[in-house]
């Protein structure tokens, strides 16, 4: 361990070859399973017990802007647009399932979806650009339960045209980052908790699907957690059995023809619950994040090195685009901010 000094306060952060960790305090006892940073300075965090926090200063305070008055509700996504814009959606059967969003920084929130179907369980959600987004649901009756918007959220529908699903088959709403999206069109979604793990493709925003399966193992717990793409053909998964946290075994996986065909690579230190592409200086690396540490590949997930974390339970990451920085939330308000060296 190593202090680092981060805007002139002294604090206890964990330092590799390729950056370092800085615990932040996030000022509630909470399980943060949402996190979306929209630059170096300003980022969002979502969780347990209706909560939503906001950070303006890259960290070092943070404002609680939950809903008001308080919901019963676990947030575990966020998707934040600017500094004053952001969806959360929350999970649990039927109407449990919701987003929200705020336009004035969290003064006040909007519930634009309620779910209508007592089947279903949204676990995760991705958006193009402010107004073109995407989430998706566990299966219930070997269907799926996909929704999108195309109006900033005013008005979500339910997508057609999907495969069917596997026994159980799911999503873990783990980390919120299970959907991908890249360009201004595809979305890939990455299941577990089925006797495979299988990962959906539309090139179209949802008009059409298709499915492939992955050597992701499968299992009640087990499966996809994370999903990433660098372009419309590389891509990434990640995952594991969370009931196994410090086992690596078979839990990575990269695609080279836009997830037509997935092939094993070696597994990083554990389950992990997101992963990333990050800019370095060889072009983009890749950080995955679990509750048992992260680790780190500047080869496509060919090889990884260990990066230590301030604490166990981290569970999920976003990284700011074009920049050196994330910011990492896991459970008991943890709260991490990740600077590239």
């Amino acid at each position: 361990m190593k202090a680092a000094v981060v805007f002139g306060v002294v604090v206890i952060g964990t330092v590799a070859a390729q950056g370092t960790w800085t615990p932040l305090a996030s000022g509630v006892n909470v399980a943060f399973r949402g996190v979306s940073a929209v630059s170096a300075e300003v980022a969002w965090a979502s969780g347990s017990r209706g909560t939503v926090m906001r950070t303006l200063d890259a960290g070092a305070t943070w404002q609680n802007v939950s809903p008001q008055p308080p919901l019963a509700l676990d947030f575990r996504d966020v998707d934040a647009i600017d500094r004053m814009t952001a969806y959360i959606l929350s999970i649990g059967n039927g109407d449990a399932s919701r987003i929200l969003k705020t336009t004035d920084g969290g003064a006040t929130w909007v519930t634009q979806f309620t779910s209508p179907d007592v089947d279903a369980f949204f676990d995760a959600m991705a958006f193009w650009d402010k107004d073109n987004g995407i989430a998706f649901s566990d299966s219930a009756n070997n269907q799926f339960r996909i929704i999108s918007t195309s109006d900033g959220g005013r008005t979500w529908t339910r997508l057609g045209g999907l495969p069917p699903a596997l026994d159980n088959e799911g999503a873990f709403a783990a980390s919120g980052t299970n959907v991908a999206v890249w360009g201004d069109r595809h979305v890939w979604i990455g299941t577990g908790a089925a006797a495979k793990a299988r990962v959906l493709h539309s090139s179209d925003r949802g008009k059409t699907w298709t499915v492939a399966d992955t050597p992701i193992p499968g299992g009640t717990s087990a499966g996809i957690y994370s999903i990433a793409f660098r372009d419309a053909l590389h891509g990434i998964v990640v995952g594991g059995d969370y009931a196994k946290e410090d086992l690596a075994l078979d839990n990575v996986a990269v695609t080279n023809d836009g997830g037509k065909t997935w092939r094993l690579v070696p597994g990083v230190g554990g389950f992990r619950s997101v992963v990333t592409y990050v800019p370095a200086a060889t072009g983009l690396a890749l950080l995955a994040v679990g509750p048992s540490g992260s680790d780190w590949s500047t080869d496509d997930g060919r090889a990884w090195t260990p990066i230590p974390t301030p604490a166990r339970g981290l569970h999920t990451y976003s990284h700011a685009r074009g920049t050196g920085v994330g910011f990492a939330a896991g459970g008991r308000g943890q709260l991490a901010r990740f600077e590239k060296r």
